[in-house]
């Protein structure tokens, strides 16, 4: 074995110490070309020639080990970032960055499909300065990503600009030209493998000068899209899982909230029923069903009048009259119609029938956000308190009937045995002793057969009794601190819309004991006379409300309340001020309404006594002067006269 020259010994030691310190490819060359100037022979220069090639291919060997660790490094890490996935714009970024990085490119972009519009888009870039390039949407099968879409497949071009096997887009080009992109290599983005993967996007590398990708590039980059699929496909995974545990949990509550419902509505009903059997009434239900739905209840009868209320307003007698009645009616009827509770003015009404017969309604206050087993059971509520009014009424009809005779007997022979007659309304629950207030009510036509009837319905609940007497219907309602006119416009009010006709009523009172009460009827049958006399049909009045013939035709003559009704602002008037309005307006009328003849009679200027006209027509009213009027005056100052004030 020949012994190395030094020489060459030498220069194989440089070679080492270069490959040692990872020196590039270039200082290796230098080595051969550093014997050559050193006077090396041939001998020598080939041996050293040979190590220099072994040399270079162990480089090459461990640099493709360094690029080899470095992308198995890249894999590994993005397999963490998908093991510990928590934001998917993140994960892109993340993948299009390294992916720009193994391979060295100027750039790395990441597309995904827009179902909506059909194409697809930019959903992640790195390394672009084109805000044209990253907006750019691509059609199926333009362009090499949309080729790479369309057939699944990787595509490479070492520059886009000449490479006519893509279909080149005005849109596309500018993108790329403003971009500066030359060469650039596209993977899909596959779910599943083989012929049935679904591409759900593409990856990117392209530099700004020509180049070829190598293979083992385009495996590189097929691994990354691969993790970004699996990342896409994770994160919609778990999206999914989140919106069914989402609903899952909605439809959880829907069914606790459902079982609840039915709960309560059981309970609430047995609790209804269990009010009506222990003889509840309908104040008594309303109350319990306000405290049901948390909110406020009235019950109202046929005709939009209240029955009750519980913490809600009680209807039209709080301000709106037969009007608001008449809302409330059709309320109730547009419930009838829809077999349901409906929404009505800011309020719920339900119908309460008896058959198609419209009893009343159930109105709710203050929940307008009735949901459906509130409203349910709002509903049920009608239906229990229809079968308590179906019951009272049978009752009341009843009773009413064995105390109209009671009021029969009263009205026909109050003298007979009128401790008898006391004692047999205290065993009806009727005390004769107690102030009531008398209605007499008539009607015509047809109506006149429904009249007695409607008012049963209308004493309904109130504590009142009725009889039919003398062709008209006699009411005696406990006096409550409403007068008998006021009692008498309300119950002809109500009594017409529950007969469909005109009823005029008159009322009298109060009266206690049977005498009186008789007495009372007497003047109410003297006012209802009137009532017809005066053309005052379908109104109600009591005698003290018809001036000089309440007078004429009361049986106490009242004559001071006449004359306080009639002069009262002007007798008011002289005492406090000293002046004589009364004496002037006595001589006006005596003088026939002569003015001239008045100043004389009264010894001042005619304008005085313009000016004391002046002064009656301020407390007295516009029309003091007309015929009717001046009627009640001329009687008031004739009664005053005589009295001798």
């Amino acid at each position: 074995m020949s012994h190395m020259p030094l020489s060459v010994a030498r220069h194989l030691r440089r070679l080492l110490e270069l490959l040692a310190a990872g020196a590039p490819v270039e200082e290796l060359g230098t080595v051969a070309a550093e014997a050559r100037r050193n006077g090396a022979t041939a001998q020598d220069l080939a041996e050293v020639e040979q190590a220099t090639e072994a040399a270079l291919r162990v480089h090459s060997t461990l640099r493709q080990h360094r690029r080899r660790e470095a992308e198995l490094t890249a894999l590994f890490d993005t397999a963490g970032d998908l093991a510990a996935l928590r934001d998917l714009d993140a994960v892109l970024r993340s993948i299009v960055r390294r992916a720009r990085m193994l391979l060295g490119t100027d750039t790395a972009y990441l597309t995904l499909p827009d179902e909506e519009a059909g194409d697809t888009y930019m959903r992640v870039t790195d390394g672009s300065v084109s805000e044209l390039f990253q907006n750019l949407r691509l059609q199926l099968g333009e362009g090499l990503g949309g080729l790479v879409a369309q057939t699944a497949r990787p595509y490479a071009t070492p520059d886009y600009r000449t490479d006519d096997r893509f279909l080149h887009t005005g849109s596309i080009d500018a993108g790329v030209l403003d971009e500066g992109l030359v060469a650039i290599l596209g993977v899909p983005l596959l779910l599943g493998s083989g012929s049935g993967g679904q591409v759900i996007g593409a990856l990117f590398a392209a530099d700004r000068t020509p180049r070829t990708f190598a293979p083992d590039e385009v495996a590189l980059l097929c691994s990354l899209a691969d993790h970004a699929a699996i990342a896409i496909d994770t994160a919609k995974a778990m999206a999914d899982a989140r919106i069914a545990l989402a609903e899952l949990a909605e439809a959880n509550a829907v069914i606790g909230e459902h079982s609840a419902a039915i709960q309560r509505a059981e309970e609430s009903h047995d609790r209804l029923t269990d009010l009506v059997l222990r003889g509840g009434d309908v104040a008594d239900v309303a109350a319990d069903v306000a405290g049901l739905l948390k909110g406020d209840v009235a019950v109202h009868d046929g005709s939009g009048w209240p029955l009750t209320a519980a913490g809600a307003p009680r209807g039209p007698e709080d301000g709106g009259g037969a009007e608001e009645a008449a809302v409330l009616v059709a309320s109730a009827k547009s419930s009838r119609a829809a077999a349901r509770a409906v929404f009505r003015d800011g309020r719920w009404v339900c119908a309460m029938l008896a058959g198609q017969e419209l009893l009343g309604c159930l109105v709710l206050y203050g929940r307008p956000d009735l949901d459906g087993p509130d409203q349910r059971l709002f509903e049920r509520s009608s239906v229990v308190t229809s079968l308590l009014l179906l019951l009272r009424r049978s009752v009341a009809e009843t009773e009413n009937r064995v105390r109209g005779d009671l009021i029969t007997d009263l009205l026909t022979a109050p003298d007979r045995d009128p401790a008898g007659l006391v004692a047999r309304g205290r065993r009806l629950g009727f005390d004769l002793d107690r102030p009531h207030i008398l209605l007499v009510a008539r009607t015509g036509g047809e109506a006149r057969d429904r009249l007695a009837d409607a008012a049963v319905q209308y004493l309904f609940g109130g504590g009142g009794v009725s009889a039919e007497h003398e062709a008209a219907v006699v009411l005696l309602l406990p006096c409550d601190g409403v007068g008998p006119g006021e009692a008498a416009r309300l119950a002809a009010a109500q009594l017409g819309q529950l007969v469909g006709a005109p009823v005029t009523v008159a009322g009298a009172g109060p009266a206690a004991g049977p005498r009186a009460i008789a007495d009372a009827h007497t003047e109410g049958v003297r006012c209802l006379r009137a009532l017809r006399v005066l053309d005052r049909a379908g109104q109600g009045a009591s005698v003290a409300e018809l001036g000089f013939l309440g007078v004429l035709l009361g049986d106490h003559h009242d004559v001071d309340g006449f004359v306080s009704v009639a002069l009262g602002p002007l007798l008011d008037y002289d005492t406090q001020r000293g002046t004589q309005l009364v004496r002037t307006l006595r001589a006006y009328f005596d003088c026939g309404g002569s003015l001239t003849r008045a100043k004389e009679e009264l010894h001042v200027h005619v304008n005085t006594v313009v000016q004391r006209l002046d002064r009656v027509e301020a407390l007295l009213g516009p029309d003091w002067n007309t015929p009717a009027q001046a009627l009640e005056l001329q009687l008031a100052l004739r009664l005053h006269l005589l009295s001798g004030a």
